[in-house]
């Protein structure tokens, strides 16, 4: 038997298990409860609360665009263990007020959580939107994950369409199946899985390849000293643009609707102890940085068609000859990839099923509101592998593309918690243009100014536009009530 069919067959045990698990956790549930379905019965504990956000975040990104940044930008890439370690804090204080007021109001979307507060269906439907459209890059960044991984560890026998249709097509089925549940259960299997190996691949490659990490670091700064650099001549990155895509991750790292939707799963003193712990996390990106840098000198840009395929290189060309071990690993990237995509295709459902469906017609039956969060987990999942399949751009584009448009989300959600004053018009006009500005930004234009991150160009309007819409609008006398509520609570 060849190598790559002893790889494929340990990927293919480990995503009957993954499916196994997925669809399991929602037997003996209400297949007809849209609590159920949403926010699991807001019945969580600190287990899987703590695998569900971390699964969430470490995505197809850590373990391919993370040691692919590493490889292609070096120093720069440390941003990530930032973000990642601090970006969560702010949930600590503010988690546990979203988790109160969702529960008292029955809420299971952020669109819930800010139409309600500013009594304004519009925005709501805004919201909906602005998260779908952020979801989707996201979403697609993780399937573009699977098919590399198919393709490069089976030597290019598995199509890059086909291995994304096998992968995500397992997320796809028990998402729509066992809802929150479902991608509950899946990543705890999976984050413990991707956890064990991004430590061994880490270090395999760094004593293999260098013999320490000491070594790996003398040799890159002998060789390549600007990898080892930010903001200075020849380094990859300016410090305007490395400190802006610091601040821009933070801010967004927390806005991402399913996070609210998560938090409606379980009580405010779970989400402060998850909050706490939660950047041991964090420890697993260090080893998949490692496999990046271990690559530099090793591994000529030539060798790959772009840096996120570094790790599936590494792995076929400096492992072993063991297929079996191949197939583990390429099992322990899946993971990642799986963990994130199963929450982002819930949480997407769950917005257009709510924000935007049932915002639009009020009048829509619980029933109904579920068989359409069903199905959007396929067209939604269906756009993304379309997406994943032709669009051009990389891992790491992908990843920062869709932090800016969520980053848009933040001044409504701390004014609606700490600004009582704040009204739904600034509001809506803040998101609105802060949008626009980032996509604009982002795609059309050839630079940005001061060369920042093109979603802290367009919250720095946001923010203005709220402020001074706060000064110039009244609210209305309902506004005012949950303005109130919502400050006290």
């Amino acid at each position: 038997m060849e190598k790559w069919h002893i790889a494929l067959l340990s990927i293919s045990i480990y995503l009957s298990i993954a499916f196994f698990i997925g669809i399991i956790a929602g037997r003996g549930k209400s297949f007809f409860s849209l609590s159920e379905y949403a926010v699991g019965d807001r019945s969580f504990n600190l287990f899987v609360m703590w695998f569900l956000m971390g699964g969430t975040i470490f995505s197809a990104f850590a373990f391919l665009g993370g040691p692919g940044w590493a490889f292609s930008k070096g120093a720069a890439s440390f941003y990530i263990l930032v973000y990642c370690t601090l970006g969560l804090m702010p949930w600590y204080v503010i988690g546990p007020k979203v988790s109160k007021i969702g529960k008292k109001n029955n809420y299971i979307t952020m669109g819930d959580f800010l139409g309600d507060r500013y009594q304004s269906k519009v925005l709501t439907i805004i919201v909906g939107m602005v998260a779908i459209l952020a979801f989707i890059p996201y979403l697609t960044l993780q399937i573009k994950g699977m098919a590399y991984i198919f393709n490069v560890l089976t030597y290019d026998n598995i199509p890059y369409w086909l291995g994304a249709l096998l992968s995500f097509g397992i997320v796809v089925i028990y998402v729509a199946t066992s809802g929150v549940r479902g991608a509950a259960w899946s990543d705890v299997f999976q984050a413990i899985l991707m956890l064990l190996i991004a430590w061994v691949l880490g270090l395999y490659f760094v004593n293999t390849l260098h013999g320490n990490v000491s070594n790996m670091f003398n040799s890159i700064s002998n060789s390549n000293p600007e990898f080892l650099l930010i903001g200075k001549e020849k380094s990859s990155m300016s410090e305007v643009r490395y400190s802006s895509n610091i601040i821009i991750s933070m801010i967004g790292f927390v806005m991402w609707p399913h996070l609210f939707t998560k938090s409606y799963t379980t009580t405010e003193k779970r989400i402060k102890t998850t909050v706490a712990v939660y950047p041991i996390f964090a420890l697993f990106l260090l080893p998949v940085l490692f496999i990046g840098f271990s690559a530099i000198g090793i591994v000529s840009s030539s060798d790959i068609d772009s840096s996120g395929q570094i790790l599936p290189y590494l792995i076929t060309n400096h492992l072993t000859n063991s297929g079996l071990l191949y197939g583990i690993v390429g099992a322990g990237a899946l993971a990642a990839a799986m963990s994130s995509s199963d929450a982002i295709a819930h949480g997407a459902s769950v917005s257009f099923g709510r924000d935007i469906c049932k915002a639009v017609y009020p009048k829509l039956k619980e029933k109904s509101e579920l068989i359409i969060m069903r199905a959007a987990v396929f067209s939604i999942g269906g756009i993304a592998y379309f997406i994943a399949i032709f669009g051009s751009d990389g891992l790491i584009q992908l990843l920062l593309g869709a932090y800016g448009p969520i980053a848009q989300l933040a001044p409504g959600v701390y004014a609606a918690l700490f600004f009582k004053k704040a009204n739904a018009l600034s509001v809506i006009w803040g998101l609105l243009l802060g949008v626009i500005t980032t996509i604009y930004f982002e795609y059309f234009s050839q630079s940005s100014l001061m060369d920042l991150h093109p979603g802290l160009i367009g919250l720095m309007l946001n923010i203005i536009i709220v402020v001074l819409g706060t000064l110039l609008f009244k609210q209305s006398e309902l506004e005012r009530g949950k303005a109130s509520e919502f400050a006290n609570l």
